[in-house]
């Protein structure tokens, strides 16, 4: 990697932000936002570079979900669920944690993670508000489960998409049989260690339970004709989801599928209601948006100036060709870059280094491209910048009044990721290596 003044500068801008950010003395949109402008001041990346790397498709799902979620929390269903949910558990916090956990781990293996954390996200408010008993453990629970969740199947998230048109071979049924069994594993014991570090928070008042369980369900729902349209667009939403990737010369990607439904069921609900469509847009959560959008230009820059390539290669050349030590090191690498930066940019730089070793006297490469995937998908849970879903969810968390600052989530989520790493490593080294 040549150090010339572009390389450097990406540097320094890229740590000086990501401090700041962690520091969390000044707003993290803001910084984002700055520490990218400031790149395309100096020349670090190029305009047409920066707007190269935002997602859009990203930011479409996001914007286009965000519409629909708000517009579904109007019909009184998330209140009826959290009723119902409570109820079923009899309003015992643990159950209930683990019981949501499971609907998003699940829900996440065949929907985007972001789509899950934005529909159970308020929900469980409404539940913990209900039950008198702190959210926190409930949010990150299911941060966690939708991670782990998105990681067993090749459409839960983007680095498995990647891989799977990448590599021939790896289709639906591959990653199931190779990622469901580990993710599985890694599920239990991540929501065992939760209960049992937040069990003092899961703990409810007789009483609360005793009048959550008599609660009427009936007339929560306050408008069956607006549900019915709600439910009606995000199903052909859900089901377009589901199908992306199984229809031949199918292009749509999944951010215009979600602005698809948002801008449907708007033309259903609202069509002449201008104060209420201004009501909608304001409560989208736009310093979420352009967060994302400063992070993108950010990892951009550090890409663009071959940064990203150089740790990765100089990883690669530090195993000397050993399978076992290869693999390892391509789990190990693949979780710390991405529990720190976005993990969609660190993959598509790894495909190919990956394909190369093929060149170079590795013949199976098929344990790599699983630690690769284990990896850039667990490694999310580290941080809170880790994954969409981290963001998305504690940016609604935030909204309710939960405030979960960098190193509280970290101090809870970097233990736990490494954990799920280490359990990742010996399960491919068992059925693998």
């Amino acid at each position: 990697m040549e150090m010339n003044f572009a390389t450097c500068a990406a540097l320094v801008v890229f740590l000086i932000t990501y401090a700041l950010i962690v520091s969390e003395q000044v707003h993290r949109t803001v910084i984002a936002l700055f520490g990218a402008m400031i790149m395309v001041v100096l020349g670090v990346i190029t305009q047409e570079q920066a707007i190269a790397h935002i997602d859009f498709n990203t930011l479409a799902l996001l914007i286009g979900m965000m519409i629909q979620v708000l517009i579904l929390s109007k019909t009184g269903l998330f209140r009826y669920l959290a009723v119902m949910a409570a109820q079923k558990t009899r309003g015992n916090p643990v159950a209930l944690l683990v019981s949501l956990s499971v609907i998003v781990a699940i829900c996440s293996a065949f929907l985007d993670n972001v789509t899950t954390v934005l529909l159970t996200v308020p929900l469980t408010f409404t539940l913990t508000k209900d039950l008198r008993i702190s959210p926190m453990p409930f949010v990150i629970a299911q941060i966690f489960a939708s991670n782990i969740g998105g990681t067993a199947t090749m459409i839960g998230d983007p680095p498995n998409i990647m891989i799977a048109s990448s590599v021939k071979g790896m289709d639906f049924m591959a990653f199931i049989s190779n990622l469901a069994l580990p993710c599985s594993i890694i599920f239990v014991i991540t929501m065992g260690l939760l209960v049992f570090i937040y069990r003092n928070k899961l703990v409810c008042d007789p009483k609360v339970q005793q009048r959550v369980m008599k609660i009427k369900r009936k007339g929560l729902i306050r408008s069956k004709t607006l549900l019915i349209k709600c439910l009606i667009t995000l199903g052909v939403t859900i089901a377009l989801f589901c199908l992306h990737g199984q229809i031949p010369g199918w292009t749509l990607e999944s951010g215009t599928v979600a602005v698809v439904g948002a801008s449907l069921l708007m033309l259903m609900v609202m069509p002449r209601r201008e104060k209420v469509l201004e009501l909608i847009f304001s409560k989208v959560e736009w310093t979420t948006i352009f967060f994302f959008i400063g992070l993108f230009v950010l990892v951009g820059g550090l890409q663009v100036n071959g940064i990203i390539k150089w740790l990765a290669m100089q990883t690669m050349d530090l195993t000397g060709g050993d399978m076992t030590v290869t693999t390892m090191a391509v789990l190990w690498l693949s979780a710390i870059m991405s529990a720190f930066v976005d993990n969609i940019p660190f993959v598509a730089t790894m495909i190919p280094l990956i394909k190369d070793m093929g060149t170079m006297g590795i013949s199976n490469l098929e344990p790599l491209w699983w630690a690769l995937s284990l990896g850039a998908c667990l490694g999310g849970n580290g941080t809170v910048i880790g994954a969409s879903a981290n963001v998305v969810a504690l940016s609604l968390a935030r909204k309710h009044g939960l405030q979960v600052s960098f190193w509280g989530f970290m101090k809870v989520g970097f233990p736990l990721m490494l954990l799920s790493i280490v359990l990742a490593g010996v399960y491919l080294y068992i059925a693998f290596l």
